[in-house]
């Protein structure tokens, strides 16, 4: 009895040590790890977010990208970290969800080692090839890729949309090779210098470039329609029935970070994402989808996809690697 009273006791000193934390925090800068490089939309609305954070909390929001390796670099970056609050991290829905089932042995946990505070945004992801190579439909570019035979390929960081590309490819006979993705200004720049002329990416890393005519955007790969390019049809709408693919940013801190610093960051977010002018110049006119949630909210969701990529990689036929 006196050994359980002695551990309730205990209990209640950590939860009062971290509230107590969470009222002073934070109180040095904060360092935020991405796993994608630098200009990619992910970095951009981290950036924002940052600037935000900083004019309320007064402490300076320090970006550092970590890409690579599937994204499993900043991921486990991530988890390495203290988890006192000063590490956050932007983490897309491939390594949280896709990289367990794809690779024989993982460099992080993506259960036990990072810890969910909010999920931020859906991309609407688009597929968009360089305007020289004259196309308008995936059709087009299937017949293209038959008659230039070896010439061509395509980046995206998504496993389903990566799945899409090859179901076409052995359904249709088109003829095009996958290339390692890094981040969204590298993808933007292979796909403008026409060394990898095709992509599967956000939209908001490529809307400057189809509104110039540089680009051109065949469909919307994850069946979210595009404000901002009305006449460009969903994959349902091209007769697609393959694997479903969500994409979502969201914001993670190293697993043992104290609840109420979590709840904190949560609530935060929450707010500057809640402000129409912050939404509307940072989300909408990138071709984000909001998705804030709670921190609970969004571990459920990471479930559910875990157990849809666990489908997904089963019916593609695919081994870990």
């Amino acid at each position: 009895m006196l050994h359980r009273l002695g551990t309730i006791v205990a209990g209640a000193a950590l939860l009062a040590a971290g509230a107590a934390a969470a009222q002073d925090y934070p109180t040095r800068a904060i360092r935020v790890i991405t796993t994608t490089s630098a200009g990619g939309i992910s970095d951009i609305f981290m950036r924002a977010l940052g600037e935000e954070l900083h004019k309320r909390w007064g402490q300076p929001i320090v970006v550092e990208n970590r890409p690579g390796g599937m994204q499993n670099v900043g991921a486990r970056a991530c988890q390495d970290a203290t988890p006192d609050g000063y590490t956050i991290c932007i983490i897309n829905a491939d390594p949280v969800a896709y990289n367990q089932f794809l690779l024989k042995t993982m460099p992080w946990d993506p259960q036990k080692g990072i810890q969910p505070v909010t999920n931020l945004y859906h991309l609407i992801q688009s597929l968009v090839v360089n305007a020289k190579l004259n196309v308008k439909t995936v059709d087009e570019l299937i017949a293209h890729s038959k008659a230039k035979a070896g010439t061509l390929s395509y980046l995206t960081a998504s496993v389903p949309m990566a799945l899409y590309m090859e179901t076409l490819k052995t359904q249709k006979g088109a003829d095009w090779v996958r290339v390692p993705f890094r981040g969204g200004g590298d993808a933007v720049n292979a796909v403008l210098s026409g060394s990898t002329p095709i992509a599967l990416i956000g939209e908001g890393n490529v809307i400057g470039q189809i509104r110039a005519g540089i680009m051109t955007p065949l469909v919307m790969v994850n069946n979210i329609r595009s404000p901002h390019f009305a006449q460009v049809p969903t994959l349902v709408e091209t007769g697609y029935t393959g694997a479903p693919s969500r994409s979502w940013y969201g914001l993670f801190v190293p697993a043992g970070t104290p609840r109420p610093i979590v709840d904190k960051l949560a609530k935060e977010v929450a707010s500057i994402v809640g402000e129409p002018a912050f939404r509307e110049r940072h989300l909408t006119a990138r071709s984000l989808v909001p998705a804030i949630n709670t921190p609970e909210l969004f571990a459920q969701e990471i479930l559910r996809d875990r157990a849809t990529a666990a489908q997904v990689v089963k019916a593609a036929g695919l081994t870990p690697q």
